[in-house]
This record gives C-alpha cells, structure tokens and sequence, in this order.
C-alpha cells in the first residue's frame, strides 16, 4: 500500500475565537447547529418509529424495513424474526385503523351521537385502549381493540337504515301530536341519514324524509288552519273553504284530510237538508211531482240516500193513492148511475196501479157481472121479435130472473126488467094471421109449418118474426118476412110464384 500523505493540522488560531473578526456568539451558534443536525439523523429515526401517534393517518408503508446492522440488533436483543412479525402487527394495527376512522368520519358526519351515542362511546373507548397499546408497542393487542371498534362502528353504521325508520316514525309522532319542533329535529336527522342511503344506493332512496321535514315546517301554519276550520264549526261552506287550504298545505295530514271530508260530508248533509225541506214543502203544497224532483236531487248528493228514496217512495205512495181514491169515487159514482160499464173501467184502472187490493178486485167482479147483465138485457128489449124461437125465449127468461134476484136493484135494472116482463108475457100470446095465395104456390112459414097450396088461410103465431117461403115449378122462389105483435102486425101476408123462369131467361 501507498504510505498515507500526512496532511498537516490545521493551524491552530483557524477555529480560534482570538481570530480578528469572528464574534465568540457565531462559534457557538455553530456548534448548535451541528449537534441539532446530529440528532436528526441519528437519534430522532429511533424516536419517530417508538412512538407515532395512531389516531393519524399514514401512507402506506413495505412491510421490509431497512438493514440493521449486526452491531445494532446484538445491542436491541431482537431477533429479526421477532421484528419482521412485529413489523407485520404494526402494519395491521395501522391499516384496521385507517378503515375504523373512515368510519367513525362517516358515521361523525350522519350526526351518530343523536341516536347512537352509548354505541359510538363503547367503540372510541376500545379505540382509546387499542391506542395505549400501541403507544407501548403492544400491536396485536392494539390490532385486536382496533377491529373490534371498527365492528361496532360498522354495525352502528349498518343501522342506518333501522334508524332512520324510527326515526321517521318519531317525525310522524310527533307530527300527529303537534310537536313542530321535535318533529323537525327527526326529519332533519332522517333528511341526513336518507341521503346517506342515497350515496350507498346510486341515487335511489325514497323523499319520505324531506316530504316529513315539509311537513314539520308547515306544521304550525297548518294547526292554525285546523284551529281554524274548528271554529267554523257550524258552518261546512266555510270549513271546506279552511280545510282545502289545509290540505293543500299538507296533502299528507291524514287529521287535514279527514276534517276535509267530514266537512264536505257536512256540507252534503247541509245541502241533503234544504232539498228534502223543499220536497215537503211542495208535497203540503199539493205539487208531488215537484216534490219527487227535489227528493231526486237530494237522492244523487250521496249522502242519505235510502232515506230520499224513501220520501220519494212515500210520495209516490201517496199519488198512487190519491189516483186510486179518484177512480174509485168515478166507479162509486158509476155504479150509482148504474153505468157498470163504466164502473168495469174505472176499477180496471185501480187494478192496473195495485192488482192487490181485495175490495177493489171484488167490487169489479160485482161490476163486470152487471155490465154483462145490463148488455143482455138491452139486447133483449132490442130483439123482442126473437122470443119466438123457444131457445131464445128460455134464453131471455133465465135473464130476466136473474135480474129479479139481484137486491137492492137500481130504478134502471127494475125498469128493464119491468119492460122486459111485459115483452116476455106478450110473446106467448098468439095472434091470427091472415095468408092469400094463389092455390098453384106451395107455401111454408119456416121453422113453424107446411101451410101447402091454398088461396087464403089464417095461422096463428106468437109475437116474433117470421119468414114465409113459396115455391111453385118453373116459377121464381119468394120469400115474404114479417113481424107478429109489437105493434107490426100485418094485416095479410101475401105469398104468391108469379115470376116464371123462362119468362124471365128470355128477356
């Protein structure tokens, strides 16, 4: 090897503080200076990585550490297995940490001491002793404190959506019992822990927090609307007027919308009152007609509704038999004048309006007998020239008694029956008639006798009518009718052929 140079001292009045110059203040500053800067690169290394503070952040660091030297780990005693796991623990304790104050900054920031105070305090007081366990370099144990506030943070913060319906519910209850303030102290939490739920859903959440918080704030304008209404009370028109405002308001208040209906319930009640009235009205009136309209209106108000149909009901009753009392005083009045016809009308048009009437069924089955009775009997005194043929005869006679058995018959029925009477006896009393021929005409009275061929001749007969019929060959047929009593009596019947056929084909 090269012998080393020997460089000389330097001379000795270079540091002195004798030099011209240099004040004895510099030199010590200077040696300040040096002493600090050796104790920045020596001593405070050591220092910083004893002691950092846990509850700061840091920037990730390699689990390798740097070199120590053989000198140094003899003088510490650890073996580098020992540090490198102690490096690991460090590590972990300072990662679970970083995750345990993002989450105490999350939960910090949804306000977490207003509803979950003694879980949050019970999570920064293991905190608090994972931190003296670091400070004396216990990482595991500090670890371990770690992750169990994390655990309770986290769960504290998984609550959120638990919490905030309660506390929803706390708004609403509040609301409904008019507790303004409390109520906005709730919704302004829930508007806080909804938007939370926003930010962890991609923007999807319900407005149930912000709608309560509007609500909460318009809560004292609206109870004065409800006082309101209250004093209006008596008067729907105006209480609807109040409580539309109200719900206009609030359209959530189910106590607004409530009042709201049950005041327009009145009202309708209010209006349902004054139509009824003025059905009644025009029914004492004697205008039932009008008085249906106005029980229909009240009818289609949706309110009472069986009772208007009732009215009407009643009403319609009340014409109905207004109309049948009419029709009966005309069949009444009919059978009085002894028109049966008349009456059978009258007492069908009852029928026509109310088929369950027993009297009335009755009296015109008592009429429809007359009627018919009456028709006979005008029929009768019509045709007395029909009494003749027996049939008829007998026919008319079982008229006449049945007339007769009939009480209490009226001066019409006795005078047709009187009448009829005298035409029945005057029937079976013969009367002579002549008949004059000319002895070549075969003559018949028909459905009495053959008279033959005769040149005069008399044959009695009853009071009717008759056809006599000649016949003589080659000579036209004649027919002569005629009528016996009555007062038609001819004084001869002439029957003669006197029309010959070919007579009568030649021209």
């Amino acid at each position: 090897s090269q012998p080393t140079e020997q460089v000389p001292p330097p001379p000795l009045d270079q540091f002195s503080p004798q030099k011209p110059g240099q004040p004895p203040w510099v030199w010590a500053g200077m040696g300040a200076l040096v002493l600090l800067a050796l104790f920045v690169i020596f001593v405070l290394p050591g220092i910083v990585q004893d002691y950092e503070l846990p509850l700061e952040r840091r920037v990730e660091e390699s689990l390798a550490t740097a070199p120590v030297a053989p000198q140094q780990r003899a003088e510490t005693g650890v073996s580098p297995f020992l540090e490198a796991q102690r490096a690991r623990e460090r590590k972990e304790a300072q990662d679970v940490l970083a995750e345990l104050l993002d989450t105490q900054s999350q939960l910090d920031a949804l306000q977490v001491e207003q509803w979950a105070k003694m879980a949050y305090d019970s999570a920064l007081a293991l905190a608090l002793e994972g931190d003296e366990s670091y400070r004396v370099q216990e990482f595991g144990s500090a670890r371990d404190a770690y992750q169990q506030a994390l655990a309770q943070l986290s769960a504290t913060l998984a609550s959120v959506p638990t919490v905030l319906e309660q506390t929803l519910i706390s708004g609403e209850q509040a609301l409904i019992a008019r507790d303004a303030t409390t109520a906005i102290a709730n919704y302004e939490l829930a508007t806080l822990l909804e938007e939370s739920l926003v930010d962890l859903a991609a923007g999807i959440a319900s407005n149930d927090a912000q709608i309560g918080l509007t609500r909460a704030q318009a809560l004292e304008e609206l109870i004065d609307l409800l006082d309101s209404a209250e004093r209006a009370a008596g008067n729907p028109a105006r209480q609807v007027e109040i409580l539309e405002q109200a719900v206009n308001l609030d359209p959530y208040s189910t106590e607004a919308a409530q009042a709201l209906a049950q005041a327009r319930a009145d009202r309708l009640q209010e209006r349902f009152a004054a139509m009824m009235s003025e059905g009644y009205t025009q029914l004492q009136a004697g205008s039932p007609q009008e008085a249906i309209a106005r029980f229909e209106a009240a009818a289609t108000l949706g309110v009472n509704e069986n009772e208007a149909r009732a009215a009407i009901a009643q009403t319609e009753t009340e014409i109905t038999n207004a109309k049948i009392a009419e029709l009966q005083r005309r069949a009444l009045d009919s059978e009085a004048r002894e028109a049966w016809q008349e009456a059978v009308e009258d007492y069908d048009a009852i029928v026509a309006i109310d088929a369950n009437l027993p009297t009335i069924n009755r009296a015109l089955d008592y009429a429809e007998k007359r009627a018919r009775l009456d028709a006979l009997l005008i029929a009768a005194l019509d045709t007395p020239e029909r009494f003749a043929e027996q049939a008829v005869f007998d026919e008319t006679r079982d008229i006449y008694f049945t007339g007769r058995a009939i009480e209490d018959a009226g001066p019409r029925l006795v005078a047709q029956l009187d009448e009829l009477q005298t035409l029945l006896e005057n029937s079976q009393v013969p009367l002579s008639i002549r008949f004059i021929s000319d002895g070549l005409t075969d003559v018949t009275v028909l459905r009495v006798t053959e008279l033959g061929t005769f040149e005069q001749t008399r044959l009695d007969l009853k009071p009717g009518t008759y056809a006599a019929v000649g016949r003589r060959a080659g000579y036209r047929e004649v027919r002569e009718e005629f009528t016996v009593g009555f007062g038609l009596t001819p004084a001869v019947v002439i029957v003669r052929c006197n029309e010959a056929i070919s007579t009568a084909l030649g021209r």
